[in-house]
């Protein structure tokens, strides 16, 4: 088959792929391809997300909030809104005070919403938990539910009005480059060329990359798995904030006449169709049961998801050092959706040699944090 021409290939259809797909495509022709039947199969489409100033390390969180304005008012491509309130309770066991206290003044330099809450404040917010548990909390009240398909699907909408195409069921088979251009294979014998490929394939991101002559860099795929649960008779959830243990034992996200709840788990993988762990899950009720007057017994519905770090746990965004042409988009770990317009926006600006966007400067964040060559 005769190939066909663009100037990106973009290798990834999660909100990876179709964010830096869009950016890109405002001067570049682009071809999106994904290895799935459809977009956002493995990772996105399985994330109960939210916009947290207080998670990830301090490049996520800076790129978290530099984003923070694209959620609040998305472009026309969107459907609005993306984001809804959801405050976010974190609470400390019983000798875990101090633990707490610390993390609230690393994170208050960038959220300073945060305030810290008083066990009694806590339980009063979240009532199922037993107060005899708990030692102190804090709160964000400034966290967001996403809108995950929405953000996904504005970003797809975008790519397209911006003349990028997308093409599913390409899985890529082989990545030769001659002459200045990369020639992508798929299995049913298509092709497409372009001079530079954008990984960002999630947790097949060091697969792309071998597949392409580059070193792998070490991104992990870590499986997080979540159940759902009916919340107790009488318990209002609509108001309810989210609920973390300090320690990350689990997480309790509301959720209509429901309860989202997950063991936190980071379990190292391979990258491939994960499936829950019925160990997780017992580990997790056990957790919930002790601190929580919730009383599980039964689980409702369960699923995972992969999220993919780097080493580090940043992002990594640039140029292979050791393969011209090939583009790193890749190790957004669990915080892809939230930081999508920050980084999507960096990774076009470092893609077309140009300094980084001013907000996301002015949040501490430098190319040579994010950078391949940083391994």
């Amino acid at each position: 088959m005769t190939p066909t021409e663009f100037d990106v290939v973009v290798i990834g259809g999660g909100i990876a792929g179709v964010s830096i797909g869009y950016e890109l495509a405002a001067d570049r022709r682009v071809c999106l391809v994904e290895q799935e039947g459809t977009l956002a199969f493995h990772t996105t489409g399985r994330s109960a997300a939210l916009y947290l100033e207080t998670f990830g390390n301090a490049s996520v969180r800076a790129l978290t909030g530099a984003s923070r304005a694209q959620l609040t008012d998305p472009p026309a491509d969107f459907d609005g809104p993306i984001l809804a309130s959801r405050p976010y309770l974190v609470f400390a066991r019983e000798g875990r005070g101090d633990a707490l206290t610390a993390f609230y003044d690393d994170v208050r330099r960038q959220a300073p919403a945060v305030e810290l809450l008083s066990a009694d404040d806590a339980v009063g917010l979240a009532p199922y938990l037993r107060r005899a548990a708990i030692e102190a909390a804090l709160i964000d009240p400034a966290s967001m539910d996403i809108d995950v398909h929405a953000l996904h699907q504005g970003y797809v909408r975008g790519l397209r009005r911006r003349g990028g195409e997308i093409r599913t069921h390409a899985a890529v088979t082989a990545l030769d480059r001659a002459h200045g251009v990369w020639t992508a294979a798929f299995g049913d014998g298509r092709t497409v060329r372009a001079p530079v490929v954008v990984d960002a394939a999630g947790a097949w991101a060091d697969t792309v990359a071998e597949c392409a002559g580059a070193a792998p860099i070490g991104v992990r795929p870590m499986v997080r798995t979540i159940f759902g649960v009916d919340a107790p008779e009488g318990l209002e959830t609509s108001n309810l904030p989210v609920v973390n243990d300090l320690d990350d034992a689990f997480y309790i996200k509301p959720e209509a006449n429901g309860l989202l709840c997950s063991p936190a788990d980071d379990t190292p993988s391979h990258p491939h169709d994960v499936r829950p762990g019925d160990l997780e899950i017992a580990r997790a009720i056990d957790s919930i049961n002790e601190v929580t007057d919730l009383r599980i017994r039964h689980v409702r519905s369960s699923w995972a998801g992969l999220r993919t770090f780097a080493p580090d746990r940043s992002p990594v965004v640039g140029f292979d050092p050791g393969v011209e042409g090939f583009f790193w988009f890749a190790g957004q770990g669990g915080y892809g959706i939230q930081m999508a317009d920050g980084l999507a926006r960096s990774g076009a600006a470092v893609f077309r040699g140009e300094a980084l966007p001013d907000d996301v400067v002015a949040r501490g964040v430098q190319a040579t944090v994010l950078a391949p060559d940083r391994f």
